[in-house]
């Protein structure tokens, strides 16, 4: 048996067709949610990118894991998918990246692998190698075909043909100047078809895909399969000002950071057609991915997750990019087609449960029958593959937690008046409410009956104030309850060492 775990970079949740978008087609992804199970309600457990993908490789939350920013270490005391699968006799491969930065304890201050956060996940047998980055082997691939390099290869991903944008009044789109077929989402799912082609036993392999993620240019023909003028305006309040009033932490990223959305409606929605284009990019590769499956005999022998690391503001809110609590950031897609016969009451279905990051680590070791370790704060998903619902005891809500530090900039620590280790955010998002609770800066409070889009804080309102102090009183016990572990579940003593694994999933009451 098989595994095959995609993820695609920033991909926000309701970008898929399967579930009614109005503009972007997804017909590979919506083939294989028909023979899989769609969680319409699934989350990320934090942002940015490392964080995130943190808590997907180890089933951990942040306030467990404590890789806390792009850079941050994620200590080797973890255990991850990879070292699991490892252990249990698998060589699990990578294409593309996983955002790890290596545990410095121990290591010379001059290791070079201290200067970067592009190591692969521990326990990776086989991997593309990063620089800067970016993949070396697509760098050198496109040095072969004649390309121009620029003197930074991330530029490579935001050099679009010469002429006039539209966001800047001219005619049309500007495509990159990479050709799709030469384009990373192209190589490195070519590169993942020929390896999985030359296995002569079960594999587990990772393709983690960096589109949709910005610089926001596509090559053709997907700079062009959207018109500009029919993209929706950013969700936000009238002026930046307007949108800031509703929290410090919502107004220091409008006024002082790089995360400011454009004040120009035309450029978010050349945006729009760029991210949306290279979505459609990804599913067209991931097509001939699953084409390659079926064709070389393995689609009834795999597994397939596909899901992301986060989404994207993309000019909501006054925001680009992922962060703070807003739902654009921390809802993304999950897919997953189970081959099993088991599997066959679900497929086609869209379930509306909660599903987070956490349990997609689980969910591949309990496939593949590999004992989950206690470490993971998530829960397998085999029981609603098996019967298309969430079972008894699953959770009611989604968790997801954002660390805002800058080690090496203090500036919004002194603009808040927060320490280091104040410059954090907790979510409980339900089917009605959003509550966000801060360390050290007031809550909010969103009723998402009331205001779906989460511009009216009612944390103030005396109308609210029971419900306020329910969801504190909720957080609470959330993170009690899912407080590190450590050895807590082993006793030393007469009979010697004893240990008691508590169930993964709370019993139904």
């Amino acid at each position: 048996m098989n595994i095959l775990f995609i993820t695609a970079d920033q991909w926000r949740g309701d970008c898929l067709s399967a579930i009614g978008h109005p503009h972007i087609k997804t017909p590979n992804l919506d083939a294989l949610a028909r023979e899989g199970l769609l969680f319409r309600n699934h989350y990320a457990q934090a942002t940015p990118c490392a964080p995130s993908r943190s808590s997907l490789h180890t089933g951990m939350y942040l306030q467990n894991h404590r890789c806390v920013i792009n850079g941050a270490p994620l200590d080797d005391r973890f255990g991850n998918w990879a070292r699991e699968v490892s252990n249990a006799g698998y060589a699990p491969s990578l294409f593309g990246y996983t955002d790890s930065a290596i545990d410095p304890r121990g290591l010379d201050s001059q290791d070079p692998r201290l200067f970067h956060y592009s190591e692969p996940l521990p326990g990776i047998d086989t991997y593309t190698p990063m620089r800067d980055e970016v993949a070396v082997e697509w760098v050198e691939y496109l040095q072969q075909k004649g390309y121009a390099m620029p003197d930074r290869p991330w530029s490579l991903y935001a050099l679009t043909t010469p002429g006039v944008d539209w966001a800047d009044g001219g005619d049309a789109v500007l495509p990159l100047a990479i050709e799709a077929e030469d384009h990373e989402t192209h190589y490195m799912v070519d590169r993942c078809i020929d390896w999985i082609g030359a296995q002569d036993k079960p594999w587990v392999t990772h393709l983690s895909l960096l589109r949709p993620h910005p610089p926001f240019a596509a090559p053709e023909p997907y700079n062009s399969m959207f018109d500009p003028e029919e993209m929706p305006a950013p969700l936000r309040q009238e002026s930046p000002a307007d949108e800031a009033g509703q929290h410090p932490l919502l107004d220091y990223f409008i006024n002082h950071s790089k995360y400011r959305a454009p004040d120009s409606v035309r450029q978010t929605q050349q945006d729009r057609v760029n991210y949306y284009g290279l979505m459609c990019e990804v599913d067209d590769s991931l097509g001939r991915l699953f084409a390659a499956l079926k064709s070389g005999g393995q689609w009834d022998t795999t597994l397939i997750v596909f899901t992301s690391d986060h989404g994207e503001q993309m000019g909501d809110h006054w925001l680009m990019s992922k962060l703070g609590y807003f739902d654009q950031s921390y809802h993304i897609p999950l897919i997953i087609r189970d081959p099993r016969p088991a599997a066959d009451t679900s497929r086609g279905r869209q379930i509306d449960g909660f599903s987070e990051n956490v349990d997609v680590m689980p969910t591949m070791l309990d496939w593949l029958g590999i004992d989950i370790p206690s470490q993971c704060d998530g829960f397998s998903l085999l029981p609603a593959l098996e019967s298309g619902r969430m079972p008894a005891g699953w959770r009611e809500e989604a968790h997801w937690e954002c660390d805002f530090r800058d080690v090496r900039d203090a500036s919004l620590e002194q603009h808040l008046g927060l320490t280091l280790h104040q410059c954090s955010l907790a979510v409980i998002r339900d089917h009605r409410y959003n509550y966000v609770h801060f360390t050290a800066l007031p809550p909010l409070l969103f009723d998402l009956e009331q205001d779906p889009d989460e511009f009216v804080n009612q944390a103030e309102n005396p109308d609210y104030q029971t419900l306020v102090l329910e969801y504190a009183q909720k957080m609470l016990s959330w993170k009690m309850n899912h407080t590190d572990r450590g050895l807590t579940e082993t006793m030393l003593g007469e009979g010697g060492a004893v240990t008691r694994r508590a169930p993964l999933r709370k019993m139904a009451s």
